[in-house]
């Protein structure tokens, strides 16, 4: 297939486009900077400029663009950079995808979120209703850019991705200097669902929805058996062989982290319900396996 992807350079889109690559697929890839490589075409979303040509001769365009959701403080301005930074290029490229004679099929990302806050032990899956809080807001609006696309008669696929993890880069990178100065604890009551999954099983899951034509719609793209925030602590400092006794109380972190701390201590328990009925197989099953892989 002929696969055009966008902000595909980062912790997920560049081993995605690897995976693509190396299951003989042709891949071109968006930047916004001036094309140094065979395979990279520029664009703009902020000007609304995109290959339009380009578009129309994809089988399947794969947008992973968006404002990085681990960003400290969430100003007024970086709010507004999370919504737009997605709405924006989802509805540019939907836009294009729409206007071609065959639209090709639109896999975006999306997130989790969207089921909101204070959902505690609830199991969430695709047909789970959404949530109130500012992030299921930027979620709604995300996955609403895309209609143009789906409104043409193309298939479209939302990667709502839970928690990736990979010590490489995304949350793990983060947890593990104070992991392993064993100065990391549970966060808040311990009780909250973190929904994760290896950065392996969720490009081997986004490779699977580009490929098979028979998907659309929302995916869930998280494990199998998603555990608290305490189990994961847990799970974690065992693997590094450091203890993680230490207890970080809700109001300070959010007296310091302010929104970002919302994505540490509401609770979402992810079901990949739509993804095991199509047909994917996770190799990462339990959180041991996910924290074992994700370190490997």
């Amino acid at each position: 297939m002929r696969i055009v992807t966008a902000g595909s350079s980062g912790f997920l889109g560049t081993p995605l486009r690897a995976a693509l690559a190396g299951a003989g697929h042709e891949v071109h890839q968006l930047v916004r900077r001036e094309p140094g490589n065979a395979g990279e075409h520029r664009w703009d979303p902020d000007a609304g400029e995109v290959d339009h040509d380009l578009v129309a001769g994809a089988d399947v365009v794969v947008n992973l663009a968006g404002a990085p959701i681990a960003h400290w403080p969430w100003t007024a301005s970086y709010r507004a950079q999370l919504l737009q930074s997605r709405v924006r290029t989802t509805g540019l490229l939907a836009r294009a995808i729409a206007e071609a004679g065959t639209p090709p099929a639109y896999v975006v990302a999306s997130g989790m979120a969207v089921h909101g806050e204070g959902r505690g032990a609830e199991w969430l899956d695709e047909s789970s209703s959404g949530g109130s809080g500012f992030l299921a807001d930027v979620v709604r609006a995300w996955e609403q850019a895309a209609d143009p696309a789906r409104d043409a008669g193309a298939r479209v696929v939302h990667l709502r991705t839970g928690v990736v993890l990979d010590r490489s880069g995304g949350a793990l990178k983060t947890m593990l200097p104070p992991f392993k100065l064993g100065v990391a604890g549970t966060l808040g009551s311990g009780r909250q669902y973190f929904s994760v999954i290896s950065r392996a099983d969720w490009v081997a899951a986004a490779r699977f929805l580009v490929e098979h034509d028979d998907c659309s719609g929302a995916y869930n793209l998280v494990g199998l058996d998603p555990p608290t925030n305490a189990e994961f602590t847990r799970t974690l400092a065992r693997a590094l062989r450091r203890p993680a006794a230490l207890w970080v109380p809700a109001a300070p972190l959010r007296l310091v982290l302010g929104g970002l701390a919302g994505e540490l201590l509401e609770s979402l328990r992810m079901r990949p319900t739509r993804l095991v009925e199509a047909g994917f197989e996770h190799r990462h099953r339990d959180v041991s396996a996910v924290v074992e892989a994700s370190l490997a």
